[in-house]
């Protein structure tokens, strides 16, 4: 009727990625910086 009228609309969640692919890339990325360490203690030192 009255176009003039601000429509107050709950938004939509954010869509949240998956907890398990999140857990696996932090775990793959601890292992990774790691195992970089000790390559680089093993060549270098």
């Amino acid at each position: 009727m009255n176009d003039n009228v601000i429509k107050f609309q709950k938004r939509k969640p954010p869509r949240k990625q998956r907890p398990l692919m999140r857990k696996m890339i932090i775990i793959v990325t601890v292992i990774a910086v790691f195992a970089l360490a000790w390559l680089y203690f093993k060549l270098v030192g």
